[in-house]
């Protein structure tokens, strides 16, 4: 007995660790584990005979309630009834009140999951009266089970009362626990999903931000209360059909989760779910039906596959079928959920009607009405029972039932039913809510059914007025308002404004949903109508061709839609008389409705017909295997001992076992294989007609061509890039599919042998093959880790709208791929010996200087350049032709261009160690080899080495930063195609061999030869390659690959097609590892990838094709075309570098393009400047573009004798910092210039003249070397009045808006972005010397009165015109500030001074620089906090004026630096991001939409304040002060080495912007010179005070000498 009890507590101290133990887990949501735990506990306790222990009761209670917890979130509510009975009877027992609350809570939940909410709350109640007995009314249990009883209400539709009972609860948190605990937070949104439900989206809206600030306070940025909280917002912007911000909420939301929660998480799925219905909604189908089978996967990962909420995702992948109108996929979908719920939640829960509800529209839209009305009548019945008769899903249930009666032409009992759902709406939500209008929309549509058209547009009226004042201007919802109101008009015969009902119905649509959505199909065929009715035959065909075109592109081409849209066509036709084409229309309407009815007599037959199609399927996969398997050539390389010995039956069972085990370890490869980069891209690059594609051909041992075609996208010949693949180790050339297929044996052999054990394949047995054969079965998701998608993101909430989806991809199918895939991998393995080669694809690409801009795109940091140059010309000698024709580019500047676009645009700063020929120097990336050709015109070989070394050192004299990056071979070709001696033979071998032994140490070396690639990239980049020769043996194998290229390959893809495309064929692993991939196939020059096209980037699969159209569009030959009108657009493109969509359209017409492949080819051109989007005055509805390099090189310079022409100021960088300015940039500059000011343009060679009409002058900007030159000039008057206006106006504008700044600002962003090497690189001001021609940059001023400037070269003192037109000096400050002082003193000496002087109804004020609008003496003193935490008290006049008019004025200067301010601002990263992706390239661009953005969200608040409180946090107060903002009043003393806000976050560069010429000259002496806003405010007020000391001492000199000559 003793004992007994001796072993008793130790028996409750094991029970209570493994409580312990399982309420870990359950906080870890590891329920099974949790259970398990539980369940142990239990067992020891049972053990433990004392029903009089306390502990034991209170312990058996806990787990009791726990595990009752566990089953009431799995929906299992036997169970969980089953625990909390057991735990109520231990409270019981125990005597214990607050335990029986707790139990009557729990029981309540379990019986409003039940859908008895009458029940629920009668607990609910119960355990409130017991708590106020223990607590009165402060108790905090109190109040959660008030909460418990607002949750019933609001799933009852009883908001009102939810809201009261949040509200009392409230009170008590808020008495208990104060303002800022995270349960106050969390009633906090409880309101706000009630507030939401009401329609009251703002005040839900608020709510979501209160609970959000308490959270992110308590709880921090990553807890998943806060992603909870981002997750109703996104619900609430949803309804609100502000479906990008909703994306964002739920993309919010998911990252948090998955940092906090893990991948597999049942909340994850339900933030999948949730941005499911958003894409529903915006029509963008298969990204909805993604993120349904996203959460799919993880829902039956972690729930099972008997889960609600599965049921939940089942009926939205069903919504989404039914708007496809695939009707069968939708009700099997719906069956599946209908299945799930009735074994969870029994037949009469609310859920249940839902899934009714849903199959009922199902019917509906099949046509099946009565089917529709029976499913409805079940719905109801089910929602009556449970929910009452005035819950708002009985009313959309009504609503629904009446629109079945209309579709049948039962308009009276539709009616009834509409008004009996708007009686229950009224009751339960407020008058204004959307559900409101949408009941008063549907009986407008039976009053205009009924021709009542008067009611019918007063119902879409009330419905118009309550969207209208709920949902904004621009909700879907009022789209379809307004189309509804166009079909009234329409029946009534008023076409025009029926079709203005329509465009503004399409308007919002397409800001919605974009122009690829279901619905805008049905407004072009609505509109098409009209034109019918209007006789407009041709114009109701074209929009008919639109709706057609949308729906075919949605997946949708059999639709019922699609025929009534054919028939409509066809009636425009027989109106035309065309009948032949009517009739061809009415049978491909006959086409789509037989074809609907053969699928539906098919399905009815599916069960067997597939039965057959899957045996016929493994008979045609038997034989296959069994053909190879008796090919006795297919021997396995890992060389097995075979024994002769073995019979027939034993060997065949050995092969098809090894087999299998290959597959095996091919799937799992599949997860985890990777083998390391074998491939990379070496480039022949180099002027024009150098050699290059004779060199390679030598180099890769081929014949050479006696008239060898130059390697030019100029040329005619239809192959712009010559590639060839050769093995580095013995320089064969080689198939670059065949190098990847041996990559993926390589890693499938390793996963083979790891899986082998030490059992010999000769004793293999038949019951070890059967033990086996279940690898056949195996699906490949249950070896490969699970695959979740981070680029789209969204919870659950059963939504009454439609969703849309793709099919997703099941398990057999993935499998079937996979298998195919092996079959097509699996013969070659069998005789395939291993290889460790390097590989090394070689491009020649075109030299020619008109295509320098056009070399980005395909130029990689992660490959080897060979640059060649003619060792017969001299380096600055002109470039010349084949036909011997001189260029105006030295070949000096080819190669200036060439390693300019190789190395600047690089972003790799890595350095790598080589030793060659015994000597080991370090060289930076990217790699470039100088080579020399045409070695046949040298004499010797010693003066061959001579012009080698002479070459290179005039090249790295002038390119002294890039001397790291070239290795110099010494390496002479002699290419002569009709000298192949033996002699010539040798010659031409020793130097292949030389260079590839330079390459072979060079690739060795580099560390991207040594990155693992996985398995997926191979077999992924086997499909994107050009198509498999069909004459291959394996005629099987290559028609698999290229059916594949055939139907999902093009030449332009989306990263979406591309990733659709890898998920597809279960290679798929995550966003980033796709953008590696491609990349990695860009690094190769496999594809073009560019990332800043469309919103996440295009891909271009056929890299020669590309070239071939942007030589097409680019290079000019002599026009074939006979028609005017394009004979015109080549001269006009010729002339002035300007070409339309005309144009674009006639030289495209070959390539056979489509519309979005037009729009996407024209995006990637801008996106690399090769074109520029400009506005034409003659055509508004034609898209214009400039290109420069279609300019024809003999154009005339411009004729400036009757000008005024001022000196020539150049911009550009310190030779040891950028060497040189390519033509790209040059090029890139113009359009970025022509995109500011968007005014007349005139061109000839690398030279552009603007028109700027406002300021009367013009402003040329020409290429010099390595430099940009800059002029302004105006034309001369004869009439001195006139012209001294011209100059004091032209003067004006040069020193008060500096377009040179402009200009510098935007070269020096287009260097950062388009030459990251050099980023932040310092661009200046430089003159040219007198004496040496030098260029001198102007820090070296030595007296600013003077213009003295002292040259760095030759040391001589020169005064400089450059300074005094374009940064004025002292004396003609003064000047200019006098001209303006009589200016505006006598505004009719010239009409366009006076009105130029007025912005915004202000004069301007004479002393301001920058013409801000002038302030009066009334200024007001405020208080600031700097970024430093410094006071800074500021004088401003008049601080609530609109601070709009000075945004043109401040974006120039704030530049690059527009993302402080935007910080400033508050504005979200995402916003920056889209600002960002919508400017590409262009701070300045980017800075104005960023002021603009904010004037327009914040009009009436954006105040002179609020603008310098801004600048000033953002760092920028001197840009303020130097504009006049403000002024500085007082400010706290600076610690030493601080002497400005603006000390660590702009340079002096930055200040010099807009400033008088002391400023600038201030600044300029010495770059690190930091006198800051002081010294600037001081020199300009000195600078005025001399000004008026000398006009008052001039005056009273005048006056004196006036007085003197009276009195003589």
């Amino acid at each position: 007995m003793s004992n007994k009890q001796s072993t008793q507590p130790t028996v409750f101290q094991d029970a209570k660790l493994l409580y312990s133990k399982a309420l870990t887990s359950q906080q870890k949501n590891d329920d099974e584990q949790a259970l398990s735990y539980y369940t142990q506990a239990l067992d020891q306790i049972e053990s433990i005979h004392d029903d009089t222990c306390q502990d034991i009761d209170q312990l058996k209670y806990d787990i009791f309630t726990n595990v009752c917890d566990i089953y009431i979130e799995q929906y299992n509510v036997t169970l969980a009834n089953g625990f909390i009975d057991k735990a109520l009877q231990i409270a019981n027992k125990l005597q214990q009140q607050d335990k029986e609350a707790q139990c009557l809570d729990r029981r309540g939940q379990i019986k409003a999951q039940q859908g008895d909410y009458d029940g629920a709350l009668l607990d609910h109640n119960k355990s409130v009266e017991i708590k106020l007995k223990i607590h009165h009314n402060e108790g905090l249990d109190v109040s959660y089970s008030y909460i418990n009883i607002a949750n019933v209400y609001a799933d009852q539709g009883k908001y009102d009362g939810a809201v009261s009972m949040y509200e009392i609860s409230l009170k008590i948190q808020l008495s208990a626990l104060g303002d800022n605990h995270p349960r106050i937070a969390d009633t906090y949104n409880n309101m706000g999903s009630v507030y939401d439900a009401q329609g009251k989206y703002d005040d839900a809206i608020f709510m979501y931000q209160k609970s959000l600030k308490i959270d992110l306070l308590a709880l921090g940025d990553h807890h998943p209360s806060i992603a909870n909280t981002y997750h109703n917002m996104g619900s609430v912007y949803d309804a609100q059909g502000k479906y990008d911000d909703a994306i964002s909420m739920y993309d919010k939301s998911l990252q948090i989760k998955l940092s906090a929660l893990g991948n597999n998480h049942p909340s994850i799925a339900n933030t999948y779910n949730n941005m499911g219905l958003v894409c529903d909604a915006q029509g963008k189908y298969d990204d909805a039906v993604f993120m349904y089978e996203e959460a799919l996967k993880i829902q039956l990962s972690a729930l099972g596959d008997n889960h609600p909420s599965i049921a939940d995702t089942y009926n939205n992948m069903g919504s989404v079928y039914d708007a496809q109108g695939k009707y069968d996929d939708a009700a099997s979908m719906y069956e599946k959920s209908l299945k799930i719920k009735l074994s969870v939640l029994g037949d009469n829960h609310p859920s249940i009607a839902d899934i009714y509800h849903n199959m009922g529209s199902v019917y509906d839209a099949q046509g099946k009405h009565d089917d529709a009305v029976f499913m409805y009548e079940k719905s109801l019945q089910i929602q009556l029972s449970t929910l009452g008769h005035d819950h708002p899903s009985i009313a959309t249930t009504y609503n629904n039932m009446g629109l079945v009666y209309k579709n049948q032409g039962k308009y009276d009992e539709a009616v009834c039913m509409y008004e009996k759902s708007l009686q229950i709406d009224l009751l339960s939500l407020d008058d204004h809510h959307p559900i409101i209008a949408n009941t008063y929309n549907n009986i407008g549509s039976v009053y205009n059914e009924q021709g009542k058209y008067d009611d019918a547009v007063a119902m879409y009226d009330k419905s118009l007025q309550i969207n209208l004042s709920a949902l904004g201007n621009n909700h879907p919802t009022i789209a379809n308002t307004y189309h509804n109101m166009g079909k009234v008009l329409t029946n009534q015969c008023k076409y025009d404004e029926a079709i203005c009902m329509y465009e503004k119905s399409l308007n919002i649509q397409v800001l919605a949903f974009g122009d690829s959505h279901p619905n805008i199909a049905i407004a072009y065929e609505d509109i098409g109508v009209v034109n019918i009715n209007q006789g407009n035959y041709d114009d109701a065909i074209l929009f008919f061709g639109k709706a057609v075109s949308i729906l075919v592109d949605a997946h949708l081409p059999h639709h019922t839609d699609v025929a009534r849209i054919y028939d409509n066509i066809a009636i425009c036709y027989d109106k035309q008389n065309r009948y032949y084409d009517a009739a061809a229309m009415r049978q491909r309407s006959t086409n789509i409705r037989r074809q609907l009815q053969q699928d539906e007599t098919r399905k009815q037959t599916s069960s067997s017909s597939q039965a057959e199609d899957d045996a016929a399927d493994d008979l045609s996969h038997q034989n296959i295997q069994s053909q190879q398997n008796s090919n006795p050539s297919n021997t396995d390389s890992d060389n097995f001992s075979q024994n002769d010995g073995r019979n027939d039956t034993q060997q065949s069972a050995e092969q098809t076992l090894k087999k299998k085990q290959y597959f095996r370890a091919y799937v799992r490869a599949l997860r985890q294989g990777s083998y390391e980069n074998k491939v990379i891209r070496a480039m022949y690059a180099g002027p024009e007609c150098v050699g290059k594609s004779s060199i390679m051909k030598v180099f890769t041992r081929q014949r050479l061509a006696i008239l060898q075609h130059p390697t030019q996208i100029a040329d005619q010949s239809d192959k712009m890039v010559y590639l060839e693949v050769y093995k580095i180790e013995d320089r064969t050339t080689h198939d670059i599919r065949h190098i990847w297929d041996n990559n993926v044996h390589q890693i499938v052999l390793t996963e083979y042998k790891n899986q082998i054990t030490s059992q010999q394949i000769s004793k293999l047995t038949p019951e070890l093959l059967d033990r086996q054969s279940s690898i056949d079965d195996q699906h490949p998701s249950d070896t490969m880790q699970s695959v979740t998608s981070s680029q789209y993101i969204t919870t659950t909430t059963l939504r009454s709208s439609r969703t849309q989806s793709t099919s997703s991809t099941d398990s057999s199918l993935l499998m079937q791929q996979c298998r195919d895939f092996f079959g097509y991998y699996y013969p070659s393995w069998l005789n395939k010996t291993a290889d460790d080669s390097h590989y090394a694809k070689i491009w020649d690409f075109g030299g020619q200087s008109i295509y320098h801009v056009t070399h980005q795109p395909f130029l990689s940091s992660n490959s080897i350049y060979i640059l060649v140059f003619n060792i017969n010309h001299n380096i600055h000698d002109r470039v010349r032709t084949r036909d011997n024709r001189l260029l105006n580019i030295t070949y000096l500047q080819s190669m200036q261009e060439w390693l300019t676009a190789i190395i600047g645009s690089n972003t790799n700063q890595d350095n790598i160690t080589t030793t060659i020929d015994n000597d080991q120097a370090q060289y930076s990336l990217p790699i470039v080899i100088l080579v020399a050709s045409h070695g046949d015109c040298i004499t010797s070989q010693q003066q061959g080495i001579d012009r080698f070394i002479e070459f290179e050192r005039e090249l790295r004299a002038k390119m002294s930063h890039y001397n790291s990056n070239i290795y110099s071979s010494r390496i002479i070709f002699n290419c002569h195609p009709q000298d192949n001696s033996d002699a010539i033979q040798a010659e031409r071998e020793q130097c292949s061999l030389r260079l590839h032994n330079i390459m072979k140490s060079f690739v060795q070396s580099l560390p991207f030869m040594a990155n693992p690639i996985p398995i997926r990239w191979y077999i992924l980049a086997t499909i994107l390659h050009a198509p498999i020769d069909s004459k291959s043996n394996d005629e099987v194998v290559s028609s698999f690959i290229n059916q594949i290229r055939a139907t999902r390959v093009h030449k332009i893809m989306t990263i979406q097609e591309i990733k659709s495309l890898a998920t597809d064929f279960g290679l798929y692993e995550g966003d980033d590892e796709l953008i590696d991939m491609l990349s990695y196939l860009h690094d190769l020059g496999e594809v073009i990838f560019c990332r800043r096209v469309d919103k996440y980037g295009i891909v271009i699969t056929d890299v020669d094709w590309i070239l071939r159209i942007f030589r097409a569009i680019i290079q000019l030959h002599d026009c074939l075309s006979k028609n005017l009108k394009i004979q015109y657009l080549y001269e006009e493109a010729s002339r002035s570098g300007r070409i339309s969509t005309r144009y674009i359209n006639h030289v495209l017409a070959p390539y056979q393009l489509d519309d979005d492949s037009k729009n996407s080819i024209i995006s990637l051109m801008e996106t690399y400047d090769i074109l520029c989007p400009i506005k034409s005055d003659q055509d508004e509805n034609e898209r214009h573009f400039f290109v420069p390099y279609l300019l024809r090189p003999d154009v005339e310079p411009f004729d400036l004798s009757q000008y005024h022409v001022s000196e020539i100021l150049h911009i550009g960088y310190n030779h040891k910092d950028i060497p040189y300015i390519p033509d790209g940039i040059y090029y890139c500059l113009l359009s970025s210039c022509l995109k500011e000011w968007n005014t007349d343009i005139q061109l000839y060679y690398q030279c552009a003249k603007y028109y700027l009409i406002h300021d009367h002058h013009y402003i040329i900007i020409k290429k010099d070397k390595s430099h940009i030159a800059l002029q302004y000039c105006y034309k001369r008057n004869d009439q001195q009045h006139i012209a001294q206006i011209v100059i004091d106006k032209v003067k004006k504008s040069i020193f008060m808006k500096r377009p040179h700044d402009l200009i510098k600002t935007k070269l020096s962003s287009i260097v950062d972005d388009r030459m990251p090497k050099f980023k932040g690189a310092v661009c200046q001001y430089y003159v040219k010397c007198n004496d040496c021609q030098e260029l001198v940059s102007l820090q070296n001023i030595v007296e600013s009165g003077k213009n003295l400037i002292q040259c760095l070269s030759c040391h001589a003192l020169f005064e400089s015109k450059s300074i005094s037109d374009w940064i004025f000096s002292k004396e003609e400050d003064s000047k200019q500030l006098n001209n303006q002082v009589t200016t505006n003193l006598n505004p009719s000496h010239d009409s366009m001074d006076g009105n130029e002087n007025k912005q915004h109804g202000l004069m301007i004020d004479v002393n301001n620089k920058e013409g801000t609008p002038a302030y009066d003496d009334r200024k007001e003193k405020i208080t600031v906090i700097g970024p430093d935490q410094r006071k800074v008290e500021i004088l401003i006049s008049e601080p609530k004026s609109s601070a709009q008019p000075y945004i043109n004025q401040l974006y120039p200067v704030i530049g690059s630096k527009w993302e402080r301010l935007a910080t400033a601002f508050n504005f979200d990263r995402n916003v920056i991001d889209d600002i960002k992706f919508n400017n590409p390239q262009d701070a300045l661009n980017q800075c104005h939409a960023m002021l603009d953005k904010y004037y327009q969200s914040n009009s009436s608040s954006f105040t002179k304040l609020v603008l310098a409180e801004a600048l000033i946090k953002a760092g920028l107060l001197a840009i303020a002060e130097s504009h006049h903002l403000l002024e500085i009043f007082k400010a706290d003393e600076v610690q030493e080495g601080n002497h400005n806000y603006t000390q660590n976050t702009s340079t002096p560069d930055d200040e010099m912007k807009s400033t008088s010429y002391e400023s600038f000259q201030s600044i300029t002496n010495d770059e690190t010179n930091q006198e800051g806003i002081y010294t600037h405010t001081i020199n300009y007020h000195l600078g005025l005070i001399f000004t008026l000391l000398i006009l008052l001492y001039s005056t009273i000199l005048y006056h004196y000498q006036i007085n003197a000559k009276s009195s003589i």
